[in-house]
């Protein structure tokens, strides 16, 4: 039987405090904390801060301007879909193989971002086929990529090859709602998500989001609060070294934060959208977006129009049109 090494209880207790100090120190200078209200939160603690191997966080010294991206020819995204586990009712019916198969009435995500791209100028294709992601070549293409509630082993090797190299040379990355929920098994996913992965949530219910950060351009026309409908994702590990830019205020949630599998909220500190550069890349990460009327214009959802608003100024931020989690 192999005996463990003892350890020095001076030592180890200055190491443990200063492992703390350092923990807080960072999480306050990235925004995860929030120290402007003289206190730091309370709720789940401890949810882990690894080290992806990679530059990460808001320098953006972290980025790769290598010059794969000619922005002469207008701007280009990617949107895929593909669901290998739960998939949203939003996205509708599986799409065919190929980029941009023909689409129903009920492909609500995929009509939405068509129409997001239509109204701002620039072009969308679409897929769930991952063939489409197999070489670096075809998604230089494309100024962004974005995953939106994608779901468990949705890449296969190929395609996490070519998105890694793809993210390396300076590409775009725009996670949303469930992309949380996609390829846990995949460290250097997780870290492109912020270090964060999708853990449980509670009643879908609406609450109120906190802009916690409006000098962004992703976020600077909303305003400091609104109204919004979601799951309000739980997050194991939580997001570090970010660019935290709204959160969820959890006292507005009636029906409760705690989750299917007892995670017991995030407490004062609740993000719900926030910005990195990340392995030579930018990565803007938001776990808004279950519902179909998210997308609705009619102002009968409320929040609908600001959350459009945070996606575009997302969209917008990832692919290099807009300044970048500045």
């Amino acid at each position: 039987m192999r005996t463990r090494p003892r350890v020095r209880p001076l030592h180890a207790a200055l190491t443990s405090a200063a492992t703390t100090v350092g923990i807080t120190v960072a999480l306050v200078a990235t925004g995860t904390l929030g120290m402007a209200q003289g206190r730091i939160g309370q709720g789940a603690r401890e949810l882990g801060d690894p080290d992806y191997g990679v530059c990460r966080g808001v320098d953006a010294r972290c980025y790769h301007d290598w010059g794969n991206f000619d922005t002469t020819k207008g701007f280009r995204v990617l949107l895929y879909t593909r669901t290998a586990g739960p998939r949203h009712a939003n996205l509708g019916p599986v799409l065919a193989t190929g980029v941009n198969p023909p689409l129903a009435d009920a492909n609500v995500v995929q009509k939405a971002v068509l129409k997001l791209g239509a109204d701002n100028g620039f072009q969308v294709d679409y897929t769930e086929d991952v063939s489409q992601l197999a070489s670096p070549a075809t998604l230089f293409k494309y100024n962004a990529v974005i995953f939106y509630s994608t779901s468990r082993d949705a890449l296969d090797d190929a395609a996490q090859t070519s998105l890694r190299q793809y993210v390396r040379g300076g590409g775009g990355f725009v996670g949303v709602h469930n992309a949380f929920g996609t390829e846990y098994n995949w460290p250097w996913y997780e870290g492109l998500l912020g270090n964060a992965n999708f853990y449980d949530h509670g009643p879908a219910q609406p609450g109120t989001v906190e802009t916690v950060d409006r000098k962004d351009v992703s976020t600077k026309s909303l305003p400091s609060k609104w109204n919004f409908s979601d799951e309000w994702y739980n997050l194991v590990p939580a997001p570090t070294r970010v660019r935290v830019l709204a959160g969820v205020d959890e006292s507005t949630l009636a029906k409760g934060v705690t989750g299917n599998y007892n995670h017991p909220g995030h407490g004062e500190n609740h993000p719900v959208a926030w910005c990195q550069y990340y392995d030579g890349g930018r990565a803007w990460l938001t776990t808004l977006g279950h519902d179909a009327k998210d997308f609705s214009t009619d102002g009968s959802f409320a929040g609908a129009a600001e959350f459009q608003k945070l996606l575009l100024g997302g969209i917008e931020s990832a692919m290099g049109r807009t300044p970048f989690c500045k």
